[in-house]
């Protein structure tokens, strides 16, 4: 099957297929949209999430449907953008939208989104987070996205306890709201260390956090353990880095781009986002300080603890992904805000040869960004880097990529339903397999994306 292998090589990999083929079970459960009208204040901790704190904290309150628990979520979008063919169409574009059959500028006009949001309270401190979304050129159209409950009892001393567990995500980004959904708050687009997260740092799994007042600080520390999250690096060593707003839904998938001649004989031409491969429990820790100065930090480490050599005969393989992440946020004014994150880290995949794995990708990235109140519009701008650099002895050194992005976006608030979002984007990034397997003219790409967002909740 793949005439590159050593006839030792091939011996183990049939041994491996075998094994996989007689044993190897998938299953998935699924949660959340993004809270598409939704304005929340962002920190570098927040609360578990929760919908709606209930009024009395003494009584049970529970709410299973009313208007405070059932939300649809709609978003229509005009969109402007060049480039070459987008991921979202297997290709090595880095944004959502993509130009005509030339690269050159495009319009369209299109619903890209519409979510259903349950959110039950079952008592005062047990509540639950069930959604389903429609997302436009997703390989599941109509998937669940995120299913977890909630444990978030009434502090009534220095220290406080909270928890969930479901299919979820860490919290790890600055940009995205904790309340009812997880969406971006003041731009259409996530940076590209959050637009990762949202596509394959997705965990079924649980998570306990202890708070605690120490002097006039607030700590906080969360440890959690999960599964379901085993192919989590595919992206970012075949594709790399990019810059959208799609999530990983429960049952769903992301397209590739080209592989090369040796990859493509054992990997799918798309990865899971939710799978379990080797019956093994990854974890990650956070810890986040809140000192009395306008001003928080984070630090959080992530090991999904994937088998690099396990594989399913439909070709998804485990990948062993490790990163950390380093998130600050401070007020810079009684109208300014200011986030700030940085991740790093490694992903391997697939035998040892020669000392090393077929696939090691280290990988890079961080921003910063300020938004300003104007009355009560937010205007937001961004600025970011990112790269990945190849080591694997199956990936030639020219899969490796640096780039950077701006964005300006700006939030106007229509009425209490209604917001509009408007955003520009420009992303210039060099990678030479848009060469070799994309059979593009150049490696580098300058890529403008301009959009205006109409949200609706209804």
């Amino acid at each position: 099957m793949i005439q590159r292998f050593s006839p030792a090589r091939q011996t183990r990999l049939a041994r491996s297929v075998s094994a996989v083929a007689l044993s190897s079970a998938l299953c998935w459960l699924g949660g959340v949209a993004p809270a598409l009208a939704q304005e929340v204040t962002q920190g570098a901790r927040q609360p578990a999430p929760v919908l709606a704190p209930p009024a009395d904290l003494g009584g049970s309150q529970m709410d299973l449907f009313s208007k405070d628990t059932v939300s649809v979520l709609l978003d229509a979008r005009l969109v402007v953008a060049n480039g070459a063919t987008s991921f979202v169409n297997g290709g090595f574009g880095k944004t959502r939208f993509q130009g005509d059959a030339d690269g050159h500028y495009k319009a369209s006009l299109a619903p890209v989104e519409a979510d259903l949001v349950w959110v039950p309270r079952f008592t005062s401190s047990l509540s639950a987070n069930v959604s389903v979304a429609y997302q436009k050129d997703h390989e599941e159209s109509v998937d669940l996205i995120e299913a977890f409950v909630n444990y978030l009892p009434a502090r009534t001393g220095p220290v406080g306890v909270s928890a969930r567990a479901g299919l979820m995500w860490p919290e790890i980004s600055l940009e995205h709201s904790t309340g009812g959904a997880w969406s971006v708050v003041n731009t259409i687009t996530p940076s590209a260390i959050n637009a990762w997260v949202g596509e394959e740092v997705k965990v079924l799994g649980g998570e306990g956090t202890l708070h605690a007042s120490v002097g006039q600080s607030e700590l906080a520390a969360t440890v959690g353990v999960f599964g379901y999250n085993d192919t989590s690096g595919t992206l970012l060593s075949f594709r790399g880095w990019a810059l959208h707003d799609e999530k990983a839904t429960a049952d769903g998938y992301f397209k590739l781009p080209p592989l090369n001649p040796f990859i493509v004989h054992l990997q799918e031409d798309r990865t899971k986002n939710t799978t379990d491969l080797d019956n093994k429990a990854g974890f990650y820790g956070r810890l986040d300080w809140r000192p009395p100065q306008p001003f928080g930090v984070s630090v959080f480490y992530y090991d999904n603890r994937g088998d690099p050599e396990a594989f399913t005969a439909a070709g998804q393989w485990g990948w062993r992904t490790r990163f950390w992440n380093v998130g600050f946020n401070a007020d810079l004014g009684p109208n300014t805000k200011l986030l700030a994150q940085g991740m790093t880290g490694s992903t391997i995949m697939g035998f040892e040869d020669n000392g090393e794995r077929w696939v090691h990708t280290k990988f890079q990235s961080a921003y910063v960004l300020v938004t300003q109140m104007v009355g009560d519009v937010a205007v937001t701008g961004r600025v970011e880097a990112f790269s990945t650099g190849e080591h694997g002895s199956e990936m030639p050194a020219n899969n490796s990529e640096d780039g950077w992005a701006l964005t300006a976006a700006a939030r106007v608030p229509i009425n209490d339903r209604l917001t509009a979002l408007f955003e520009a984007m420009n992303v210039r990034s060099s990678r030479d397999t848009r060469v070799t397997l994309g059979g593009l003219s150049s490696p580098f790409e300058a890529q403008t994306v301009l959009q205006a967002s109409l949200r609706l909740r209804l």
